[in-house]
């Protein structure tokens, strides 16, 4: 029996072992505050929690090339977040957010690049 066959089952087993062990860690907290009614504060506070990843995601690329500030006019860039930053105001919704900035973002990197 060689080896290869062992080494893979080890990797294919970590990968399995560990997106189970994230899921469980990520799981483990909506299923457990589900139980439970959350005070009136807490639910408004959360409500900012997908701007602020967004706002994460978008940023660096955005004023940060190689890790140091710039304001590099990447107009692609700088139009699709500006698209994206109007369709959540207006809809409110993560889904369109994304998928509006990406298309944007896809579209005019084709057409300008």
């Amino acid at each position: 029996m060689s080896s290869e066959p062992a080494g893979e089952l080890f990797v294919w087993s970590m990968i399995v072992g560990i997106g189970v062990a994230t899921f469980l860690i990520r799981f483990a907290p909506i299923a457990l505050l589900s139980r439970f009614e959350l005070p009136a504060w807490l639910k408004r506070a959360l409500r900012y929690v997908p701007p602020a990843v967004m706002a994460a995601i978008i940023g660096p690329p955005l004023f940060f090339a190689s890790g140091a500030p710039t304001m590099n006019a990447d107009l692609p860039r700088i139009a699709a977040a500006t698209l994206a930053a109007v369709v959540a105001w207006r809809t409110r919704s993560t889904l369109w957010t994304v998928v509006s900035g990406m298309l944007a973002l896809w579209g005019l990197q084709a057409v300008l690049t």
